[in-house]
């Protein structure tokens, strides 16, 4: 394993964990998120540009949609969240009062 595959490989499972283990926030959760994606979309896009297929080219401009619609619907919860609870504690939430 290369030292960039090995870096981003280290930056998913970091924010694998991060979502998993540090689930204070909404917020904090979002940003785990956030850099799960950049860390796939950048591994997407350096392996097409190694193995030059240009049939998977379109493959990370699709994931850089999908994260973009992403971080919009989580930004809108977030803000949604804030108003009727007065925070983005996780643990302040509860499904059945809704």
């Amino acid at each position: 394993m290369t030292p960039v595959h090995f870096s981003f490989s280290s930056a998913f499972i970091l924010g694998l964990m991060g979502l998993a283990f540090h689930r204070t926030h909404l917020l904090s959760a979002l940003l785990c998120l956030e850099g799960m994606m950049l860390s796939l979309f950048i591994a997407l896009a350096l392996w097409t540009l190694q193995f030059e297929s240009t049939g998977f080219s379109t493959a990370p401009m699709l994931l850089l949609a999908f994260s973009a619609c992403e971080a919009s619907t989580g930004l809108a919860l977030l803000v949604a969240t804030a108003r009727t609870h007065g925070t983005d504690r996780l643990q302040s939430l509860n499904l059945l009062q809704c």
